[in-house]
């Protein structure tokens, strides 16, 4: 009677743990502004180097699994990046993503995994299944970081020292969006220093102070227009 009661206690503490255990898919990335130098700062760009850049990535949290982790016999953890997915008061979700995604593996009699978990308080990370059962280890060593990524609104102009020759400085235009309706841009511009000093391009403003072969001195006196995407 005792070992059938102990029985039922286990699978009611199953239960609840199975219960408990949903990923949750409600996070937002933050919207990054890009601008610099700063206006009016006294700069010096090589040949080959931006001299403004201007735009907007998003920026996401992640963390990052240097090795691979085993979860029991059911799942290994690769490394790689894994992003956030969402958040409750005990939890963070993740899935594999980014540049070097990470990758769930499971093995052949194990539930297929839904997602990945951390807890806020500890040190458990936990893969989830589609179930909602959770299978979790508390030896896992990872980096939290947060992570620019393209994303629908992504979208940069940038100007680039090209070198002089005689009284001219060759400027490069580039412009990247990740939205395909608008198609990456380039352009090659000349400047006459002996007629200003003063260079513009697309509302951008740049006092030219010294200018050779290798390297420019500049001040930004007003950043691009606002793109329209």
């Amino acid at each position: 009677m005792k070992a059938i009661t102990r029985v039922f206690t286990i699978l009611a503490l199953g239960i609840a743990l199975i219960s408990c255990a949903s990923p949750s898919f409600n996070y937002v990335p933050q919207s990054v502004a890009l601008s610099e130098p700063p206006l009016e700062e006294l700069v010096t760009a090589f040949v080959g180097e931006p001299m403004l850049r201007q735009g907007r990535y998003t920026e996401r949290d992640a963390i990052y699994l240097p090795v691979k982790v085993d979860i029991g016999f059911a799942y290994d953890l690769h490394p790689g990046t894994y992003l956030k997915q969402g958040e409750d008061e005990n939890t963070e979700t993740y899935l594999p993503g980014g540049n070097e995604p990470g990758r769930i593996e499971k093995s052949l009699l194990a539930d297929p995994w839904r997602a990945m978990i951390t807890y806020k308080t500890d040190n458990r990370l936990c893969v989830i299944t589609t179930f909602n059962v959770r299978s979790c280890t508390d030896t896992a060593s990872y980096e939290r970081r947060q992570l620019p990524l393209l994303s629908d609104d992504s979208f940069q102009q940038t100007l680039i020292y090209s070198g002089r020759v005689g009284d001219r400085v060759n400027i490069g235009y580039r412009e990247f969006s990740s939205n395909a309706a608008r198609p990456a841009f380039n352009n090659d511009v000349e400047y006459d220093l002996s007629e200003s000093s003063t260079i513009g391009y697309r509302g951008a403003r740049l006092e030219i102070i010294e200018a050779t072969n290798e390297q420019i001195r500049y001040r930004v006196l007003r950043n691009f227009n606002e793109a329209e995407l």
